[in-house]
């Protein structure tokens, strides 16, 4: 689902700046299943005309490097994949971009209200109470594998109009009509 999740994100990015052929896709390059949902995304994309970059990082030490290997490929945006850690750099993640003027999307709603452009992902929120729901069954006594599988169900979408105004972009009326939350 994340590789479906950031085509969402990537196909807002192109309704925003339809001359955006080349995106940055920032990701743990210690997490293995980050190389998949990036294979799988980059195939997706290339559908939309977008070809994905792929800049892994293993700490903000990576930062400059990467953003300067994104500057030489002609990026004009960036993308975090699906990885939590990544969360956690947002800081000077977010202000490696703001420095290079790059419009970033991510799947959290921790990326769009630090700066980020957008957010498209699921309500983590409702992901961590049907996690403890199951934990609540697992504890009561149910085999986990005869629990089903889920895939979650809720999900967000944030626009950081504050963002959008210092990159001197144009959100779509169609866009801000379809977002959860507007940030001013």
């Amino acid at each position: 689902m994340p590789d479906v999740l950031a085509t969402k994100a990537i196909e807002a990015l192109r309704q925003t700046i339809p001359s955006v052929s080349r995106v940055a896709a920032f990701y743990k390059a210690d997490n293995p299943g980050a190389l998949l949902v990036v294979t799988e995304t980059e195939r997706r994309v290339a559908e939309l005309g977008v070809r994905f970059e792929r800049l892994p990082v293993r700490d903000p030490n990576d930062f400059p490097e990467a953003f300067a290997a994104a500057a030489r490929t002609s990026a004009q945006a960036v993308f975090v994949m699906d990885d939590g850690a990544m969360t956690k750099l947002r800081g000077p993640f977010l202000s490696h971009a703001a420095r290079r003027s790059l419009p970033v999307v991510s799947i959290y709603r921790d990326f769009a209200e630090a700066g980020a452009l957008f957010a498209y992902g699921p309500d983590l929120d409702h992901v961590y109470r049907r996690a403890a729901h199951y934990v609540h069954r697992i504890l009561r006594g149910t085999k986990p594998s005869d629990l089903p599988v889920e895939q979650a169900d809720k999900f967000h979408f944030v626009i950081n109009l504050k963002t959008a105004k210092a990159l001197r972009l144009t959100i779509p009326p169609s866009l801000l009509a379809r977002a959860d939350q507007l940030i001013e």
